[in-house]
């Protein structure tokens, strides 16, 4: 892919922006109660998705061993990453709380589908993440993104399907309906669920837009509530229990030229509560790919931060360097370089009958879900990076 597709980050880097709301899973730490603290999980797990919208450039393919960390003192996480896998392409990252309250970690693998003027990612891979204080873990899978107008036309995002985040001490679970545009851009950007106990009674009820903002209310005052408006003739809405609607990728392509316009902005329900608002971006983020203020801050490489980091981070990358530098032709030659030094790396590997060793995790099964996973060995944080390999 021509170099102009893409954004000056890695991957790796665009995982890291899960953290972003880490705010959220302090939160779901410090609550007394398992029905708020999913409903803080739940916040969580969309707002991780927000920073995507409008963000139509393409991350940069992660190198086979690049890493990633990040450390924040004043959000209180620490966050490591690995590209394990080149083929298939598996990136892995753990993150753990400064005060020891939580551990977020997992292993994703998007699968890519071309549906003529559309490029959908199907974001496979378990997400873990565990409240330590009370002894919780919940997973989850992302919702598909897709990227609309690919050959021509002006690009938008979508982000559909179901997300079922499951509550493995309780068996409560929360089920998210992630909606699909729809022919006429109603359903844009919406997000509908419902928090369930093991005996699938419905305790709250979830609304809103991940672009925007999370709302949830008990089902009693929602139910009255749309009683009152079908009442009222108010035009019907999809209620929740409805299957999910076609995906935008099934609609002909002819349907999908321009780009939807945003509805109204939520509708809140009287005595609803907001659960989590998407932070404001940067006047000048239109200029800077739509990039969040916590993702400008990504590619920073302070002074003295060289000699503390792995030979395999990102911020050490030439071609990542050079796009934000504005030098787009040494941006270019630096990424044909590295892809063909990766290409070459693989061939010597395979006439030496090597196998790849990744670093920092390894392969296994998911602790909670039995399923195959990406495991963090530990030890990075010692800083003893004397054996990474010379990737760039």
């Amino acid at each position: 892919m021509p170099i102009a597709f893409n954004e000056p980050l890695s991957f790796l880097q665009r995982i890291t922006e899960y953290m972003e709301h880490v705010y959220l899973i302090h939160k779901a730490s410090n609550q007394p109660q398992t029905l708020e603290r999913m409903q803080s999980v739940a916040a969580f797990a969309v707002s991780a998705v927000a920073s995507q919208w409008e963000r139509t450039g393409k991350p940069f393919n992660p190198l086979l061993g690049e890493t990633y960390e990040l450390i924040r003192e004043d959000l209180g996480f620490r966050f490591i990453s690995e590209q394990v896998s080149h083929h298939p392409p598996i990136s892995a990252f753990y993150s753990e709380g400064l005060n020891q309250d939580f551990m977020f970690h997992g292993s994703i693998y998007p699968k890519l589908k071309f549906w003529g003027k559309s490029v959908e990612a199907e974001p496979r891979g378990t997400i873990t993440l565990e409240l330590l204080k009370h002894n919780e873990a919940y997973t989850w899978t992302n919702p598909t993104c897709c990227v609309h107008n690919v050959i021509l036309g002006q690009l938008w995002i979508e982000q559909y399907g179901i997300v079922e985040i499951l509550n493995h001490r309780t068996g409560d679970k929360c089920i998210l309906h992630f909606k699909p545009c729809g022919l006429f851009g109603k359903e844009l950007h919406r997000v509908e669920g419902y928090i369930q106990d093991k005996n699938r009674k419905k305790l709250f009820i979830i609304y809103g837009k991940w672009t925007e903002c999370l709302w949830g209310i008990d089902p009693v005052s929602y139910e009255s509530f749309k009683k009152h408006e079908r009442r009222s003739d108010h035009p019907r809405k999809a209620k929740m229990d409805d299957g999910p609607e076609k995906a935008n990728s099934d609609i002909p392509d002819d349907m999908t030229d321009d780009v939807p316009v945003a509805q109204e902005t939520v509708q809140v329900i009287p005595g609803s509560k907001l659960l989590w608002r998407i932070n404001s971006r940067p006047p000048n983020s239109a200029q800077m790919y739509n990039f969040t203020s916590f993702t400008v801050s990504l590619n920073e490489l302070e002074s003295g931060m060289e000699k503390t980091l792995p030979r395999t981070d990102c911020r050490l990358r030439p071609d990542i360097r050079g796009m934000e530098n504005g030098n787009m032709d040494l941006a270019s030659q630096e990424k044909e370089r590295l892809e063909e030094k990766q290409r070459e790396a693989r061939k010597e590997r395979a006439k030496e009958e090597a196998e790849w060793r990744t670093r920092w995790f390894y392969p296994g099964d998911n602790p909670y879900t039995g399923t195959p996973d990406w495991l963090y060995a530990g030890d990075y944080f010692e800083r003893n990076f004397s054996d990474c390999p010379d990737i760039y």
